[in-house]
């Protein structure tokens, strides 16, 4: 009897605890989300098997992160031994085809760091996806979308961006921080040209990296974007700059001073339900300079994680639609679900099929 009792205080003592901390979500007006949804910020990874051409690096394979990559794709080392890496993308299809909310996603390439003749940067090396391996996925699906990778330092830099393009990328996607590119290099100058005659998007890392072995974050400062963003050029800030410093001062904030200086700039909401950016996501829903210019992303297969569980915002969401999350298999409906819970207006997930032209 003892005991019952302390757990049913205890379970009172809870429940009154949330009552009185409650929050809610972070914007007043919530919506259903819409259906037909585009996913801009979706990646594949490989070692090679079935003729990929992919690279995960040994360094990040007897890494503890390996594992639970392999895992939140729904899949093991042994299952891509046996079937090719392209079993998980054939696993990626699978989920958007059972997905109620989301129709297909953009697959992206990641090229390998390079240095300034081109040349691959073998010890530097974390993952390498070719374009030519996701181009031919592409191809085996009306779901996916090609996002070409390309670092600016190849010597075939401009031909790889003219055979993306005829191939149908919809946009180039950099990761500074671990491909070792400064946007700020005007050595870069013919390349952005090259990109603004072929109309593609420049999908940019901003922020910190977390997700491999070795890093260099100085490569993550939004300052370093004035270049392509004065020329021209339409940058879609990937995580919104939502993690890090530069110069002292929070990569976001950088990032959202230069939002009216440049109508240019986008950015895109993927991975901001981490544990690791959710301080941020208030900010980014409600600040003004960014209505119009968030896009809908999942940083896939990291909505697969413990670092995104809806239990983290048990402040923010009623008893129903933690129920509803908790109880969603779908991680793309429930990846869409929490963040409309929290707040995104609807034209934050319709706003990638428009501004892709898809």
């Amino acid at each position: 009897m003892l005991i019952f009792l302390i757990i049913l205080w205890s379970v009172v003592g809870l429940i009154v605890f949330r009552l009185i901390l409650f929050k809610g979500p972070y914007s007043k007006k919530v919506e259903d989300p819409p259906k037909g949804i585009i996913d801009m910020h979706c990646h594949t990874a490989g070692i090679g098997t079935g003729g990929s051409g992919a690279v995960i690096s040994g360094n990040l394979r007897d890494s503890w992160k390996y594992d639970v990559y392999l895992r939140s794709f729904g899949s093991s080392d042994d299952e891509v031994h046996e079937y090719g890496d392209q079993i998980l993308v054939d696993k990626i299809v699978d989920s958007i085809q059972d997905s109620e909310y989301v129709d297909g996603v953009v697959l992206l390439a990641l090229d390998a760091p390079r240095d300034e003749k081109g040349s691959i940067v073998e010890d530097e090396m974390e993952v390498y996806v070719p374009n030519e391996y996701v181009a031919e996925q592409v191809a085996r699906y009306p779901e996916l979308y090609f996002g070409a990778s390309i670092h600016p330092n190849r010597p075939d830099a401009l031909n790889q961006l003219s055979w993306s393009k005829e191939n149908g990328a919809v946009l180039v996607k950099w990761l500074p921080n671990i491909q070792g590119m400064d946007p700020s290099n005007e050595r870069y100058i013919t390349y952005y040209k090259k990109i603004i005659e072929l109309d593609l998007p420049l999908l940019v890392h901003t922020g910190n990296e977390e997700s491999f072995t070795r890093t260099n974050d100085l490569l993550g400062d939004p300052e370093l974007l004035r270049l392509p963003l004065s020329l021209g050029v339409k940058v879609i800030a990937a995580h919104v700059a939502s993690s890090g410093k530069s110069e002292g001062y929070e990569n976001i904030d950088r990032l959202l001073e230069m939002m009216d200086e440049y109508p240019n700039l986008y950015a895109d909401i993927s991975s901001l339900t981490q544990i690791n950016k959710r301080k941020n996501l208030g900010k980014v829903i409600n600040d003004k300079r960014l209505v119009g210019r968030l896009l809908y992303g999942t940083d896939y297969p990291l909505i697969n994680t413990v670092i995104v569980n809806p239990l983290q915002y048990l402040l923010n969401l009623n008893l129903k639609q933690l129920k509803d999350l908790l109880f969603t298999r779908n991680p793309w409906d429930r990846d869409v679900k929490l963040k409309s819970a929290l707040g995104f207006s609807n034209d934050v997930f319709e706003t990638p099929k428009e501004f892709l032209r898809l």
